[in-house]
């Protein structure tokens, strides 16, 4: 048996704690820092999610996790100019496994805020430099480079975590936890996302592009590696928002649409150009960014708090400006771990832009999903395969 003594549980008072094999030796090696229990937890989720991102898509994955759910998940594309501004890289020499962590960090840069990195691939230099600059707990990948192992060394004082997987691992079949004091048992969730599941078009709209479809399958694998209920926005190969662990599945569409409509958002030429005090840290610009983007917008802009992150103070974000912007949005794919049980869950997607929609389909109100799909001319998916993860 081999083992790896931890400092608590999910807790502090949850002592003892650890992680270990009967059978085998642990596929991880920690090159640096000690990591807890959740950031394991994290760290073993984040791995299977990037690693089946890059299979199914054939491009470097990254993924930020936080309480066993990613903030943020994407593949690697170049940034374009906006994004670059909008995840502060502007200065930076960036590799596609770098481009793939900074728009999944980018995704939504406020819950990402501690995150646990996953990355795809071997960790080059451009990667460790972008996450040297981040507030992160720790990262894992199948290997780094030398020189990308001695900036993240550094990092935090010494103690961030860094892990090394096995790329080879592969787990038992059966899969056990305990939970006040009785065990379960399943079969470990092997299921294969492929563009196989997204042939079964039920609407009336058949026309799902390429693209649209390698965004639903970034969906469908990020959904199956995040707490349920849950929900998942994507464009463009990046995630653009999460709606997680929430009981009711319109609640998980409202928190994805909310999510994607901010991420939209940051791309607004008023917030692309706000000016921020000399010196501000990046989590400080990402507070001030929510929110100056937000309901909360005419506190940040206040006598006496303003000077906290501007040099100036903005103008004002309005309400219709938001709208008009949100509005222009359009192409989103949209993923959900269940079926819709309401077609409320179109119309709110709607709003933020979705056009293709993937879902396992079986609701006693499947042709009233359907319906309201048909009203809008969205394209949606049948899979047949659920994804409820806990």
């Amino acid at each position: 048996m081999t083992e790896l003594e931890l400092k608590y549980g999910c807790n502090p008072n949850q002592k003892p704690a650890r992680i270990f094999k009967d059978e085998s030796s642990l596929p991880i090696t920690v090159l640096n820092g000690n990591p807890g229990y959740i950031n394991l937890m994290d760290a073993l989720n984040g791995w299977q999610l990037v690693r089946s991102l890059k299979t199914a898509v054939g491009m470097p994955a990254a993924a930020s996790f936080k309480h066993v759910s990613p903030a943020g998940v994407a593949i690697g594309a170049p940034l374009t100019d906006t994004e670059r501004k909008v995840y502060f890289t502007e200065d930076l020499e960036l590799s596609p496994l770098a481009s793939a962590y900074a728009r999944a960090r980018g995704a939504d840069r406020v819950c990402s805020y501690g995150d646990w990195a996953a990355l795809s691939d071997i960790c080059d230099v451009s990667a460790a430099k972008l996450l040297a600059l981040e507030v992160s707990d720790g990262v894992i990948a199948p290997g780094y480079s030398d020189e990308a192992l001695e900036i993240l060394r550094k990092k935090r004082k010494g103690s961030f975590a860094v892990i090394e997987i096995d790329n080879r691992y592969t787990p038992k079949r059966v899969e056990r936890r305990d939970i006040f004091g009785i065990t379960f048992e399943q079969g470990y969730n092997d299921a294969e996302i492929t563009p196989k599941l997204l042939e079964n078009i039920v609407t009336k709209n058949k026309t799902i592009p390429d693209s649209a479809k390698t965004d639903l399958i970034i969906a469908l694998i990020t959904l199956k590696y995040t707490q349920s209920n849950s929900v998942c926005c994507v464009k463009n190969g990046q995630t653009t928002g999460i709606g997680a662990g929430q009981q009711s599945r319109i609640h998980c569409t409202r928190l994805a649409g909310g999510k994607s409509d901010n991420r939209r958002l940051r791309e607004h030429p008023k917030v692309l150009s706000l000016p921020f005090a000399d010196g501000i840290r990046r989590p400080d610009r990402d507070n001030a960014v929510d929110l100056y983007i937000s309901g909360e917008s005419e506190d940040i802009l206040s006598d006496g708090v303003w000077q906290n992150y501007f040099k100036e103070r903005p103008e004002a974000f309005t309400a219709e400006e938001k709208k008009e912007f949100i509005r222009e949005l359009t192409g989103v794919s949209l993923g959900s771990d269940a079926f819709f049980p309401f077609g409320d869950n179109i119309e709110r997607s709607r709003k933020s832009g979705v056009s293709y929609i993937a879902q396992p389909g079986g609701s006693i109100r499947d042709d009233n999903v359907i319906e309201t799909c048909d009203k809008y001319g969205m394209a949606m998916a049948f899979t047949g395969l659920r994804l409820f993860h806990h």
